[in-house]
C-alpha cells in the first residue's frame, strides 16, 4: 500500500499549509512539461497528484488515516493531471512559463465537474419526527437546458472557436516595469472564458446551457429524527459541468416542540399530575406514552417531584435498534376548592396524622440548629 504522506514528503501530523507547500515543490520538480520524455517523472507526478487529492481533503484524509487506500475508494491509480493546476501554475508564470498555464487551464476548463450542492430546510411537527413520514418538497435547482441540451446555442445554429484566445478561454497580458517583464493570465473578455463564440444564444437559457427549474422531490423522513438531523439525497443537487454528475441535496430538519412530551436525545420527559390521595395511598395511574396510556403503580407516600422511568417507551433510534426511555415526574394536585364534608374529613385526618407533625417538628429543629 502506498504511503501518501511519504509520497508528499510530510509527517502524518502535517498541517494543510505544509501539505500544500510540499505539493507545490514536488509538482514543479516532477511536472512532465519540465521533464519531457521522462516516464519515471510522469509516474511520480501522478502519484503526487493522487496523494494531494486525498490529504488536502479533510474527509478523505480522515478515512485514509483510519483505513488506508480502501477508506478512500482505492481507485486513484489512474488519476491524471487535471484539477490541480491552479495550485502551482502561478509558479511557472513567475518565470515566464505561461504555456504551461494555458494548456493546463484549457484541460481544466473542459474537465467534467460535479455540480454544487443544495441545502433545503424543512420543518416537522413532533409526531412526524418521532414516527417518520414522507414529504414532497419543491427544490429550485440548475438543470441542463431542455431546449439546447447544454450547448448554449439555438438549435440549428453553430458556434465557433474564439479567435481572440484560440479556444483556451485565457489571454496573456504583458506588462513591463523597472523590475522586469511580467505576464498575467486573465479570462478572455470576448468569450467569457468559454473558448467559443455563440452567434445565436439559446433563448431559453440565454446561452448559459443551464436553466433554473423547480423540481418536486419525494423524501422519506426516518423515525426518530431530531433538530439538526441532515438527510442527504445523492444526485439531487445542481447539474454538473461538461458531463459531470449532479451535486447532492442536503435536507436540514427542524422539529416543533410538543405540549406534553419533552425530548432529550431519544428519551422523553413529562410532568405527570396525580391526586394527593394517590400520592399518600398509592395506586394505579395511567401514564401517556407515544402510542397508548400505560398503567403504572405509584407507591404509597410518593412525594411531589419524584421521577419514575418506563423503559423502552421513548423514541426509536434512527441508527441501530432499540428505543429510549420515558421519564415522568409527578406533580401532586392540591384542589383549590373542597366541599364541607371533604374539609371535615381532612381536618380529622390532620388531627390524627402524627407522621406529618413529626416531620414538621424535625424540619424546624434542623432550622433551629442552623441558626444556633
Amino acid at each position: 500500500m502506498r504511503d501518501f504522506y511519504e509520497i508528499l514528503e510530510v509527517e502524518r501530523s502535517a498541517s494543510l499549509k505544509d501539505i500544500k507547500k510540499s505539493y507545490k515543490r514536488l509538482a514543479k520538480k516532477y511536472h512532465p512539461d519540465l521533464n519531457q520524455g521522462d516516464k519515471e517523472s510522469e509516474m511520480k507526478f501522478k502519484e503526487i497528484n493522487v496523494a494531494y487529492e486525498v490529504l488536502s481533503d479533510e474527509g478523505k484524509r480522515r478515512n485514509y488515516d483510519l483505513y488506508g487506500e480502501e477508506g478512500v475508494g482505492g481507485n486513484y491509480q489512474d488519476s491524471g493531471f487535471g484539477g490541480f493546476s491552479d495550485i502551482f501554475g502561478d509558479i511557472f508564470d513567475m518565470f515566464g512559463g505561461a504555456s504551461y498555464r494555458d494548456s493546463s487551464r484549457s484541460r481544466a476548463k473542459d474537465m467534467p465537474r460535479q455540480g454544487s450542492d443544495i441545502r433545503y430546510d424543512i420543518s416537522l411537527d413532533f409526531r412526524e419526527a418521532v414516527f417518520g413520514t414522507e414529504k414532497e418538497i419543491n427544490v429550485r435547482r440548475r438543470e441542463t437546458c431542455s431546449e439546447c441540451h447544454g450547448d448554449g446555442k439555438e438549435p440549428g445554429t453553430e458556434k465557433h472557436t474564439c479567435d481572440k484566445c484560440g479556444g483556451s478561454g485565457q489571454v496573456q497580458i504583458e506588462t513591463s516595469s523597472g523590475f522586469g517583464r511580467f505576464i498575467r493570465v486573465a479570462t478572455c473578455d470576448k468569450c467569457g472564458g468559454s473558448g467559443v463564440i455563440i452567434e445565436h444564444p439559446c433563448k431559453k437559457c440565454n446561452g448559459q446551457g443551464k436553466e433554473t427549474v423547480t423540481k418536486k422531490i419525494k423524501t422519506k423522513i426516518p423515525a426518530g429524527v431530531d433538530n439538526g438531523t441532515v438527510i442527504s439525497m445523492s444526485g439531487e443537487g445542481n447539474a454538473g459541468e461538461n458531463g459531470g454528475p449532479n451535486g447532492d441535496l442536503y435536507i436540514y430538519i427542524r422539529v416543533a416542540d410538543d405540549s406534553v412530551f419533552k425530548r432529550n436525545g431519544y428519551d422523553l420527559h413529562i410532568n405527570m399530575p396525580i391526586t394527593y390521595m394517590d400520592a399518600v395511598l398509592g395506586g394505579t395511574i395511567k401514564v401517556p406514552t407515544l402510542t397508548k396510556l400505560k398503567d403504572f403503580e405509584i407507591p404509597k407516600g410518593t412525594q411531589g417531584g419524584t421521577t419514575f422511568r418506563l423503559k423502552d417507551e421513548g423514541i426509536k433510534k434512527v441508527r441501530g435498534s432499540g428505543k429510549g426511555d420515558l421519564y415522568f415526574t409527578v406533580d401532586i394536585i392540591v384542589p383549590k376548592k373542597i366541599n364541607e364534608e371533604q374539609e371535615k374529613l381532612l381536618e380529622e385526618l390532620r388531627n390524627k396524622s402524627d407522621s406529618a407533625e413529626n416531620e414538621e417538628k424535625g424540619f424546624f429543629s434542623r432550622v433551629k440548629d442552623f441558626f444556633e
